[in-house]
């Protein structure tokens, strides 16, 4: 009943009239099944690739991908719309996104076969991706250094370890590149770069594609807002549990394109960004020379 509602979009009084119940035991119901899915599943099946096999297929099937070595994930955010309803029946009123609609913001962190291996649903949805990002989880664990992967390589004498990709509404960092201009107005190295990098990042695109286009309560959240994050995630738990299953494939969800500035560099974040800076230029020279070579 919990999958036939996420997987459709059903308000819990459709799907309590097709059930013969009592459309609050269906919400119930549902509420129970997302927390359980997105507290005692979500460590099971959504996990940052540490272990070096699967650091190394990740990695390997990336470089497959965009000719760039090292890359262990791709990040991108969508905002999640609150129904109507759902959204007024709470105290707190839930910022509206850049589409104009109330929303929560998720950010997820996707590999090649478009698995989630983080997520996180902590801003409302007219957070800017920046700020969402550094209020994560997984920003503080990497800046602190609390995760760390251990493959690293050396490209004209940098040390690169694994990093993410992203657009340029993120941060440059040394554990997250981003193209160096979205206009295309760099040097042909660069630009190459640029084409190789959003080649990457357009995994996590076509993964929350997937996500929103397999369950659609995700396209018009209808449940009750104190239980929306759980939902979300909940919705993230059986995406992987589907692309790890192969499960057929539904049509994409297509979300307008983004805009946005830069986001400026933090003091805290400046010496990850000097050396973000490095790790770019060297990787943007390298590919350039490999792929002129042949």
């Amino acid at each position: 009943m919990v999958l036939s509602r996420l997987a459709h979009g059903l308000s819990a009084k459709t799907v309590a009239n097709r059930y013969s119940l009592d459309p609050y035991l269906v919400s119930k119901i549902t509420n129970m099944v997302t927390r359980l899915l997105a507290t005692k599943l979500y460590p099971e099946f959504i996990k940052i690739p540490g272990g070096r096999h699967r650091l190394i297929e990740t990695t390997q099937l990336f470089e497959e991908l965009t000719s760039l070595p090292n890359i262990c994930g791709a990040i991108d955010t969508t905002p999640v719309k609150l129904h109507s309803s759902s959204s007024s029946s709470s105290n707190r009123i839930p910022e509206t996104c850049r589409y104009g609609y109330p929303s929560l913001l998720l950010q997820v962190v996707s590999d090649q076969k478009k698995i989630f291996w983080d997520v996180c649903v902590r801003a409302p949805g007219g957070t800017d991706d920046a700020t969402h990002f550094r209020e994560s989880v997984l920003y503080n664990r990497l800046t602190s250094g609390d995760i760390v992967w251990d493959k690293v390589i050396n490209v004209r004498g940098c040390h690169v370890r694994p990093y993410v990709v992203g657009d340029w509404c993120y941060p440059l960092l040394q554990f997250l590149l981003t193209p160096f201009s979205p206009t295309g107005s760099g040097s042909p190295a660069q630009n190459l770069f640029d084409g190789m990098l959003m080649k990457g990042r357009s995994v996590v695109v076509d993964a929350i594609g997937l996500l929103k286009g397999r369950w659609k309560i995700l396209q018009d959240l209808n449940v009750g807002h104190n239980h929306a994050p759980q939902t979300i995630v909940a919705c993230c738990v059986l995406h992987n549990l589907c692309q790890i299953a192969r499960e057929p494939e539904p049509e994409l969800w297509k979300e307008p394109d983004e805009n946005g500035p830069q986001p400026r560099v933090l003091d805290n974040e400046k010496s990850f960004y000097f050396l973000g800076e490095s790790l770019r230029q060297a990787l943007a020279d390298d590919l350039h020379q490999k792929l002129s070579s042949r």
